[in-house]
């Protein structure tokens, strides 16, 4: 679009995508409407071509994009959700915000190229591919004027500029870090608010769990812009042209655009919209004169914008058309409202942009005056004083795709140095399972990063429930699992680092007698004690620590286990530190032990931090929600506990994994409160959305997963598809592209969707009845997907010490929720057939409306007197819901598994037995190994499963967090699995590669390709080694074909 000085320029807002399935619903296109429409669908993301669910609107969508009639009646125009851009006059200002520009910016450059980078905007370009170059001021010379205005006269006798594509280059003026970094004792300060909503201090600032700014967005200061418009003098270019050889050199791709145009006779690429190019070009300038400033190529200006704000830019061409129009070509910094952060970054500094590569064309009359912005490095736990040479810094890039904040690349390479074996084996990397319930996430992903040879060990998980500790005890004895709440596991860290501090001196203190003022203690009649005299007891030992109130005297506090001194470990008492005040080489004991067992993890000893926070308070079946303030709602609050334990611990890589709701409640504020976090901590982070069935699980399962990397670190990215499934339903509309999927047009070679018969098939029937926690397997295994889940430890880990010596392994949990006797005997007549379900029974009548209703003659009753189908059938969802009491079928998949299997409103029935889902074939919808078991009734053993973040999905975005920690993948946010990943265990995948499973051998071996690697050998699609050899070495093991 022409930008004239009457309208604004903007910069890039996140890209939004219509519904593809709200099709039926648009009004009557233009010519221009339906090739944008056109486009968008082509970017749609795409997770496989598997059959839908016939009664899932989005089935229809996904195959052909016909929609139910009755399908989202209610629907309203979309807006733009990105800072303050709303609506389609902001919709045409800049490529950011349509999707059309990223694809035409990829058809481009293969035409013009050859060569695919994907998910780029439209870039500086050469013809013989040179991008270092550099601007070289000093030799541009001005000596008088040009003819572009009557009143002035300029001339350029020399002319030599280099632009350089890195952005590293590209910044205005390089400064010193140490010069406005300095180190605070505390990472970062929390700032002081006034009633307006803005903040006192000048430093980062940032709400803490009991500090949380207003819910405003700050207004951009102006005072430090250099105005320099004069409404006299019209804006125009200065000098002479640069020579046309030098021009193409450097802009080849826009006049290689103009040569195929003009032969159409068109002048302007995706005419009156945001993405719109110029093609019309007849020279390049170097400098242009706008009212009392000159500005050149690299410099840094202010862009009008709506009303009185002003957006930020970098001057990357002045070129003018063959029709006399001066334009230039701007690559926009992102405030970070303007990010998908929208009102949750108002905690931000103010001066802090982010560096994109998105590009537009904008007449030179928009700008308004220069702008000095500065590069930093980021850095954690150092909080910035003052630029003040400078309006703006910048740090990070900011990309549209999956929300990614990443350090930003240099031209040297796209893929960093790969970190040899040989130095990731020397230590373990300790990871934090926060709200650990009974492991899944954790267990996921040391499995997935030992397959990318990193050596990921859970060394502390914390949870509040305790049986789902005792699981994770169960299969992790060398973890140490708290139970407690998060909160007092931050509380105790804080402590813990101070009692380090202390006592981390040599000490040769007397033991000193305790008085204690506990009655839980009792004295035995020992001889050890019979000096002592009564009310004193002797301080034996301290074997634990823990922050709350263990005694539930409604004081809290830190607090001590001691054991005493004659007395039995089960008589040992909880007592405050305050009373062990004369216990000092007691204490030091404890302390030094503890420091060298790491009972707890100090700040910067761990390596990565994984979790789940719960966040009741958005629920879909909480009635009370809060949503004018989700955070101010204690059951939401975990969020940010989780970011305070991350400020606190500093680790190399966070992992946060919520429900896709965190996404759709109040505008999303929950997600974008976490992203902001993160990038106000100075982490780099990336936001997905993944489907378990994606890995061959027989769930759909939506999930959000969001990276955490120390800028230090190289982002991980998500693991792209490797399996296609059944699409049951979709996250909220400007979210889309946060799908971990891979586009429309992008080729794939997907395994088939795995179903229910793939995964329990091979399991022994059982009654309703059914109370044995172990038998033996009656059949062999008999899909792909049977073979993997029944791998044993050692097959899974590679570890001998974690491995079974069992010649027959056993079948644990194999039992379902015991049903009562009226629900049993309608569970009883519920035909085996697919898509059965209570509206089999008899005394039910489905009206022309799809709503049940009973009928008026026939009530058949049972035994007990109550009637057959119960009230509850008639009611549920206003008589239209098909779940009660439904049946799965073996070709289908389970849209999630919850934490309770209830066949009064979930489809939860055995295809063929008359019975509920058992613990194990829940535990096997969820990836969770045969071997691995629960602890608990059997109600708690089903919540475990149901609240656990999917195995399959863990260790696959495990194995790019290896590559991450290895330095092997690129800047690509997506990464392609290995060929039969997600059902080949440890020593199958290590066979195929090397050929024995030795790990001594294969840390060679990888040591070796470390060695051989190189930048430009490393892709994405041949991470651990050549896909066709690991598909081949599997087919070729016995029982490895179907």
């Amino acid at each position: 679009m022409q930008i004239r000085v009457s309208v604004s320029a903007a910069p890039p807002a996140s890209i939004l995508l219509r519904p593809p399935w709200m099709a039926a619903m648009r009004a009557p296109e233009s010519g221009s409407g339906r090739r944008k429409r056109r486009r968008r669908q082509r970017r749609r993301r795409h997770l496989g071509d598997a059959p839908r669910d016939s009664q899932h609107p989005l089935s229809a969508y996904l195959k052909d994009q016909n929609v139910d009639s009755n399908l989202h009646s209610d629907a309203k125009p979309i807006k733009n959700s990105h800072g303050k851009f709303f609506g389609e006059k902001h919709l045409r200002q800049c490529p950011g915000l349509d999707p059309s520009s990223e694809a035409y910016a990829e058809k481009l450059e293969v035409k013009l190229h050859g060569t695919l980078e994907p998910r780029r905007s439209p870039r500086l370009s050469s013809s013989n591919g040179n991008e270092n170059m550099e601007i070289n001021a000093s030799q541009v010379k001005r000596t008088s004027k040009v003819v572009h205005q009557k009143k002035k006269n300029t001339k350029v006798i020399s002319t030599y500029i280099e632009l350089s594509n890195s952005p590293v280059e590209q910044h205005m003026c390089g400064i010193d870090d140490t010069k406005y970094l300095i180190r605070s004792s505390e990472a970062i300060t929390s700032p002081s608010w006034t009633e307006n909503g803005r903040t006192t201090s000048n430093s980062f600032a940032l709400p803490e769990s009991d500090d949380r700014p207003p819910r405003k967005k700050f207004n951009t200061s102006t005072s430090s812009t250099k105005e320099c418009i004069d409404s006299e003098n019209f804006p125009s270019f200065i000098g002479d042209p640069i020579p046309d050889d030098e021009a193409q050199k450097r802009w080849g791709w826009r006049y290689e655009l103009k040569d195929k145009k003009c032969k159409d006779n068109m002048f302007k690429i995706n005419e009156g919209e945001e993405d719109e190019i110029i093609a019309n070009v007849k020279c390049h300038y170097a400098q242009a004169e706008i009212g009392n400033c000159i500005f050149s190529l690299g410099d840094c200006a202010f862009v009008k914008g709506e009303g009185e704000e002003k957006h930020v830019g970098k001057i990357i061409e002045f070129f003018q058309t063959t029709d006399g129009q001066n334009y230039f070509r701007v690559q926009w910094f992102y405030r970070i409202q303007d990010t998908v952060v929208q009102d949750e970054g108002g905690f931000h500094d103010k001066r802090r942009v982010f560096y994109s590569a998105i590009m537009n064309d904008n007449l030179i009359d928009c700008i308004m005056g220069k702008a000095n912005v500065t590069h930093i490095t980021p850095r954690v736990g150092l909080k910035l004083a003052s630029i003040s040479s400078s309006d703006f810094y910048y740090d990070m890039e900011y990309c549209v795709d999956y929300s990614t904040f990443r350090n930003i690349p240099t031209d040297a390479s796209t893929v960093t140095e790969s970190q040899p074996c040989s130095e990731l084996n020397k230590t373990e990397l300790a990871l934090l399972d926060l709200y650990s319930g009974c492991g899944g996430m954790s267990t996921g992903l040391c499995l997935g990063a030992k397959t990318a040879s990193v050596n990921l060990v859970t060394r502390w998980a914390v949870d509040s429930d305790r049986s789902a500790g005792e699981s994770l005890k169960l299969n992790h004895s060398d973890t140490h699992v708290r139970n407690e709440s998060a909160e007092d596991f931050l509380e105790l860290l804080k402590a813990w680092e101070k009692l380090c501090k202390r006592y981390n001196v040599s000490s040769t203190e007397r033991k000193l007698p305790f008085r204690s003022n506990s009655s839980g203690a009792k004295k035995r009649g020992n001889s050890e004690v019979h000096d002592i005299s009564d009310g004193e007891l002797e301080v034996s030992k301290l074997v634990d620590i823990c922050f709350g109130d263990p005694n539930e005297t409604g004081k809290r506090g830190l607090y001590l286990k001691v054991h005493w001194k004659g007395y039995s470990a089960s008589e040992d008492t909880w007592e405050p530190i305050k009373s062990l005040s004369k216990c000092k080489e007691s204490m030091q004991d404890f302390v030094r032990k503890g420091m060298k067992s790491n009972i707890l993890p100090l700040p910067g000893e761990v390596d990565v931090i994984c979790g789940g926070p719960p966040c009741q308070g958005i629920s879909g079946y909480n009635r009370f929600r809060n949503c004018a303030s989700p955070l101010d709602d204690e059951r939401n609050r975990q969020i940010v506990i989780f970011m305070d334990m991350v400020k606190f611990l500093k680790p190399r890589y966070v992992l946060m994994e919520n429900v896709v709701d965190i996404l759709r409640f109040d505008k999303g504020s929950l997600g974008r409160y976490a992203l902001s976090r993160l990038v106000h901590m100075n982490y780099q982070a990336r936001l997905g959305i993944i489907a378990a069935g994606c890995y061959g699980l027989p769930q759909f399962r939506l999930r959000v997963f969001l990276w955490g990397a120390h800028p230090s670190e190289v982002i991980p990215q998500f693991p792209l598809p490797t399996h296609d499934v059944i699409v049951r339903y979709w996250p909220p509309p400007e979210f889309e592209r946060n799908v971990v999927a891979y586009d429309e047009e992008q080729p794939r070679e997907l395994e088939k969707a795995t179903v229910i018969q793939d995964a329990i098939s091979d399991l022994p029937a059982v009654m309703n009845t059914e109370t044995r926690d172990e038998m033996p397997y009656q059949n062999p295994p008999e899909t792909e997907f049977q073979r993997y889940i029944r791998s044993t430890k050692y097959e899974m880990t590679g570890s001998k010490s974690n491995g079974t010596t069992e010649k027959r392994p056993l079948l644990y949990d194999h039992r379902p929720y015991f049903l009562f006797e009226d629900d049993y005997l309608r569970v009883c007549q519920i035909p085996k057939r697919k898509g059965a379900n209570f509206r089999d029974l008899p005394g039910v009548i489905v009206g022309a409306d799809n709503v049940v209703r009973r009928h008026p003659t026939e009530n058949p009753l049972l035994p007990s007197g109550k009637p057959l189908v119960p009230e509850y059938c008639f009611t549920f969802e206003h008589g239209k819901s098909k779940r009660p009491f439904a049946r799965l079928w073996w070709d289908e998949n389970l849209p999630t598994a919850l934490t309770f299997p209830s066949c009064h409103n979930q489809v939860v029935l055995h295809p063929e037995q008359d019975r509920v889902l058992t613990i194990r074939e829940f535990a096997r919808l969820q990836g969770f190994p045969d071997y691995y078991r629960f602890y608990g009734t059997v109600k708690e053993r089903y919540c475990q499963i149901g609240n656990a973040v999917a195995v399959p999905v863990s260790r696959a975005l495990g194995y790019a967090l290896g590559l991450a920690c290895r330095k092997l993948n690129g800047n690509e946010p997506l990464v392609t699995l290995p060929s039969k990943f997600s059902h080949s265990n440890y020593l199958q995948l290590s066979k195929c590669v090397f050929g024995n499973t030795s790990n001594e051998v294969n840390s060679r071996q990888f040591r070796a390709l470390d060695a051989e690697a190189t930048p430009g050998s490393i892709g994405q699609d041949s991470r651990v080694e050549d896909s066709t050899q690991l598909q081949t070495c599997y087919n070729n093991q016995p029982g490895n074909t179907d």
